[in-house]
């Protein structure tokens, strides 16, 4: 298999294969395009396409709502193809508000407007809305995908991809890494080597493959390519890029992260993250361990970049939209009840190396992952050749 994103060719980006293949053949659906704004009035007109910094945005205009006007819906035999703002929540997959605009400024509302009329709904937003959206799915019955960070490069590669292929190689994976009893990953940062456990007690690993048939409530995350776990429990230290490259230790028991150490860079981050630890412990729960499962070329969004083979990410937060316990309610504020990825990959946490990742199952350990490279192992799964 080609391992190296440079060798890989893509076929050109194509709307109505990459919805085809996620959602399965059209039956008369009814679809919609959700985007966010700082101010979702904005979706006025289309004001908010004057905005440069509303890029990704513009992708939802460009590419599904222009997308689906030029043929895409017939071809597709989807009904509808509307579009709508709410306003941006502020952090990854934080519950939205209700109230949302149509572009002749009406104001409407998602649970009643939205939700219960539309078979299929589409998110192109800045902050990612898959765990609200879960939810929503299953109370209201909808399909749908998540497309948060957009830009041109995911278009061209993470969204031209043959998404049967992708699940395959999921499943593959996921099948090699199941019931495992736990995880550990060494990291090196400044010289010194730390280790981060975590516990999944022979857990069935889940994946993140892009399809979404008929037939049941369910939203797609895409670009998707990832085997995922929500741990049981975890202790150790594992560090932390921050803004602006400061360097923190975030030490572990318990399943939570309880204090962040200083390495290098602006102490008061690290003192602003004690105190909201000590504030909200719950802040510092850990809600995912992923594993990437595609060959596609860095992003510079977490979207795509987490799902690179040789890449793993860690998540705090909510997780019930994966299965798993950690739901709003048990936050102290509303906005501190996100689902953030703390991401490992070479482009990303250059000071930080990855030096090791590794599974213990069945009384044997397997090393999946060297110096953000897929060791041995990984790429006999994917090549359909381990001895599991």
């Amino acid at each position: 298999m080609i391992l190296n994103a440079n060798e890989r060719t893509f076929e050109p980006f194509s709307l109505t294969r990459l919805l085809r293949t996620t959602f399965g053949e059209g039956s008369g659906e009814r679809v919609c395009i959700l985007i966010d704004l700082p101010d979702p009035a904005d979706v006025k007109d289309f004001a908010f396409l004057n905005d440069e910094r509303l890029s990704i945005q513009n992708y939802g205009y460009t590419v599904f709502y222009q997308g689906f006007q030029s043929g895409a819906l017939a071809e597709l035999n989807w009904t509808g193809g509307d579009f709508f703002a709410y306003k941006e929540t502020g952090g990854s997959n934080l519950d939205m508000e209700d109230e949302c605009f149509a572009p002749d400024g009406s104001q409407l509302s998602l649970d009643k407007d939205i939700y219960p009329n539309y078979d299929i709904i589409l998110t192109v937003s800045t902050y990612s809305a898959t765990a609200p959206l879960t939810a929503k799915c299953k109370e209201f019955g909808f399909r749908g995908a998540t497309l948060h960070g957009l830009n041109q490069i995911i278009v061209d590669t993470g969204l031209s991809v043959d998404y049967e292929a992708v699940s395959a190689d999921a499943e593959r994976l996921r099948l090699g890494l199941t019931r495992a009893d736990r995880f550990e990953i060494d990291f090196e940062v400044e010289r010194g080597k730390y280790t981060l456990v975590l516990h999944t007690n022979g857990q069935e690993a889940q994946k993140s493959h892009g399809l979404c048939p008929p037939g049941k409530p369910d939203v797609a995350n895409l670009p998707a390519g990832e085997v995922y776990f929500v741990p049981d429990g975890a202790d150790g230290v594992f560090p932390f890029k921050y803004e602006e490259g400061t360097v923190g230790l975030l030490h572990v028991k318990d399943g939570k992260i309880f204090k962040s150490q200083f390495v290098y860079g602006d102490y008061a981050q690290i003192e602003a993250h004690n105190q909201k630890l000590a504030d909200d412990p719950m802040t510092g729960a850990i809600g995912e361990l992923g594993f990437g499962t595609q060959v596609l070329p860095f992003s510079g969004r977490d979207i795509q970049d987490e799902k690179i083979l040789g890449t793993i990410h860690v998540a705090t937060g909510r997780d019930d939209h994966l299965g798993g316990k950690l739901t709003p309610d048990l936050f102290k504020e509303r906005l501190n009840a996100s689902h953030d990825d703390v991401l490992y990959a070479p482009h990303k946490t250059p000071e930080i190396r990855l030096l090791e990742a590794r599974m213990y199952k069945n009384g044997q350990t397997k090393v999946l992952i060297r110096n953000y490279q897929p060791a041995d192992y990984m790429v006999a799964l994917l090549e359909g050749r381990a001895d599991d």
